[in-house]
């Protein structure tokens, strides 16, 4: 028997659903009329580098003497005070045709995390244990909405809420940015599910996190080095970076909200709404025939990881996790274990998707285990989601050759992805190779002699922000620019905890818009969102965290 919904107008559905499409085809018009006439990003960051090419015609060249100094028990190169020296003029011609190909050797870390990381999320995707976590997630969610409370809150804004001050947290404490790009893949699909767009997901996760980078409290890759360059005791004034960074992860979450509340309200308000499109029909591609069951592979699986962490449990008994000047040492391995035992066991009586939840879900606490207990970079990180993504593929049921061509779709995905990082690697390339990254630093910097105290300041947090633009290392800004800083402001009388405070936010706020931001690129790539929609959706936002971390600067020197 044929069905045929009518509405209140007495339309039939198709008649109904056309008369939809239409008005949402007209209203994105005029945003498709206007994104066509922006150029791609890969012309915009091409621009970048023949404009860098320019400069180092026209600006004279020069450099800092550099020498090699003890940082937290960790050797850093920085520049002697008072070395500014000019030296042979080095203007970039055919150089930027090879940028590439250094920007590539740059940012190997960084592209080939980014393929891995493509190809096991495309492996776990693939068995549709991702789609049936966030549907079993979602009808958790509306379920606690019986409650008269939890209604009146709203549950998807506690849930945006918690996940955004989680990632905060992680990059305020120890450092998260280049880590985000395995949560955006799993975030962005969470949001648009929950009926946002691509942009909410990304703030959910990235944004989050490199705003609590920027009010840091004991980040050890920017605090940690630019206290310890400026002789300061480490971590010190943590009281204060505490309230900079309550401030600043409130603002980011009271504004991703009124943004979301709209999207959620009027999808076609989004400017990714078409764009998101692929996230939409990925979430409902194959649900209807999803079939819960568990194989003899999974159980396999299961065995053999669980043999592989009792190994590691016996290598690594303890875990020293240190937070700022407070250590513990504890048994994380061996507890962890002793959990994805248990959950793995239950998970797999219902089903391997849940099962392969369990293993993204133990993979990430390894994760943090890792990064904050034994020091894990790109190298492990990778490491361990490449086990994730070839033991899902297993337990769901997949061959090796399978596997391998699903790991190789996910990898061709993420390629444009890992060339505009390679592209934005050009950049600081064709600025270095042309000897003027120092001049315009020290050019910079002799504009603050005559300034007073706010005055002084203010520019020292521009001279950052807009060093951040072309050099977004927060470990080699600070090695640069911190040996310069630091002596000035005893002369100027300004406090050096307002001067570190000045390089945090001016490293941290524009991380989120430089093309030349690996992390940035990469996100935007794995989340499908174009540089340019990006950039013209976040410079309002970026304007208000600008003026903010001024503000928040002024006490520190009245």
């Amino acid at each position: 028997m044929r069905c045929e919904f009518r509405n209140n107008f007495g339309l039939s559905q198709r008649v109904w659903v056309k008369y939809h499409e239409n008005i949402i085809f007209a209203a994105n018009k005029k945003c498709r009329t206007m994104l066509k006439k922006m150029p791609h990003t890969y012309t915009i960051i091409s621009l970048i580098i023949l404009i860098c090419a320019i400069l180092s015609w026209i600006i004279p060249a020069g450099e800092y003497n550099r020498h090699m100094v003890e940082v937290n028990g960790a050797e850093r190169t920085v520049i002697v005070e008072g070395s500014f020296h000019a030296v042979e003029q080095a203007p970039q011609t055919w150089q930027v045709f090879t940028s590439l190909l250094k920007g590539f050797e740059k940012q190997a870390g960084i592209i080939a995390f980014l393929l891995i990381i493509g190809g096991a999320f495309q492996i776990m995707n693939s068995c549709r244990a991702i789609d049936a976590g966030i549907f079993s997630f979602l009808r958790f969610a509306q379920g606690l909405e019986r409650h008269a409370w939890m209604k009146r809150l709203g549950v998807n804004n506690i849930i945006i809420t918690m996940v955004m001050v989680l990632f905060s947290l992680f990059g305020a404490i120890f450092g998260m940015s280049e880590e985000t790009l395995a949560f955006v893949i799993i975030i962005v699909p969470l949001a648009i599910s929950m009926g946002y767009d691509s942009i909410t997901g990304l703030c959910m996760v990235y944004v989050a996190a490199h705003v609590g980078f920027s009010g840091a409290m004991l980040n050890p890759f920017t605090v940690g080095i630019a206290q310890g360059l400026a002789g300061l005791p480490l971590f010190s004034g943590f009281e204060y970076r505490f309230f900079c960074w309550v401030v600043l992860t409130a603002i980011l979450i009271a504004c991703v909200l009124v943004y979301a509340g709209r999207v959620k309200r009027k999808p076609t308000l989004s400017p990714m709404y078409e764009a998101d499109a692929y996230w939409r029909d990925r979430r409902n591609e194959g649900m209807e025939e999803m079939v819960f069951h568990t194989s003899r592979v999974a159980w396999i699986v299961y065995g053999l990881i669980l043999a592989g962490l009792v190994l590691f449990s016996i290598n690594y008994p303890h875990t020293d996790f240190k937070v700022g000047n407070v250590s513990a040492r504890l048994h994380a391995v061996p507890i962890c274990t002793v959990l994805f035992a248990l959950f793995g066991l239950l998970s797999l009586r219902k089903s391997f998707h849940f099962f392969v939840l369990t293993i993204l879900a133990f993979t990430v606490v390894f994760l943090v285990i890792g990064v904050m207990g034994h020091g894990w970079y790109l190298p492990e990180i990778s490491g361990i989601f490449l086990v994730m993504g070839i033991s899902s593929g297993y337990a769901s049921g997949r061959n090796a050759d399978e596997i391998i061509k699903l790991f190789l779709e996910g990898a061709k995905d993420i390629l444009s992805a890992a060339i505009v990082v390679g592209l934005a690697g050009g950049i600081i390339q064709v600025l270095q190779e042309g000897r003027i990254i120092d001049p315009i630093l020290h050019a910079l910097a002799s504009l603050m002699g005559e300034a007073g105290k706010v005055m002084s300041v203010g520019l020292m947090y521009v001279i950052q922000t807009m060093i951040n633009i072309v050099i977004p290392s927060g470990s080699a800004k600070a090695a640069l620019t911190m040996p310069i800083m630091a002596p000035f402001s005893d002369v100027i009388g300004i406090s050096r905890q307002a001067t570190v405070m000045a390089f945090q936010f001016g490293d941290g706020f524009t991380n989120m818009i430089t093309p030349t931001s690996a992390v940035l690129i990469g996100a935007l790539g794995i989340a499908r969102i174009p540089y340019e929609v990006w950039v013209k959706w976040y410079w309002k936002l970026l304007l208000v965290f600008i003026v903010l971390g001024f503000i928040l600067l002024i006490p520190m020197v009245l």
